[in-house]
């Protein structure tokens, strides 16, 4: 896989990763089309699938491994899994975020293999490591 392909779909999970889940922010919280197109019957399970068939298409493309594109299949299915409960699974869908895990976890597997691409400038905060605090007896 060349790391051209798989940096253009990094940029394309980028892509469906704000569309999807970040189109209005506030604060750390954010709605997307996912969220707001699923209170429209029809609609939004439309738009849920085609983006959630273009993220696994871009995770093919980008030569992802077995495992990443069975997680990114996990999200997506309960994502549509949800929004087929009538009311329930729409405010569900609504505050779940599968299109950005999905997208996240094919990020990942590209930066692993690829590294990230140039130029964009990647946000990912190290872990911090937790000193144990020795406790007096």
């Amino acid at each position: 896989m060349s790391r051209e392909r798989a940096h253009s779909a990094w940029k394309s999970a980028e892509s469906i990763k704000t569309i999807s889940d970040r189109v209005i922010g506030i604060g750390p919280f954010g709605v997307g089309l996912d969220g707001l197109l699923t209170w429209i019957p029809g609609v939004g399970i439309i738009y849920s699938v085609a983006a959630s068939l273009f993220l696994l298409f871009e995770a093919a493309r980008a030569g992802v491994s077995f495992s990443t594109w069975l997680r990114m299949l996990s999200y997506l299915g309960l994502d549509a899994l949800t929004s087929e409960v009538p009311i329930v699974g729409d405010a569900i869908d609504f505050f779940w975020r599968g299109h950005l895990m999905a997208a996240t976890a094919l990020q990942k597997d590209v930066e692993d293999r690829h590294g990230a691409p140039e130029d964009v400038p990647v946000k990912r905060h190290a872990r911090k490591k937790s000193k144990g605090r020795k406790l007096a007896h």
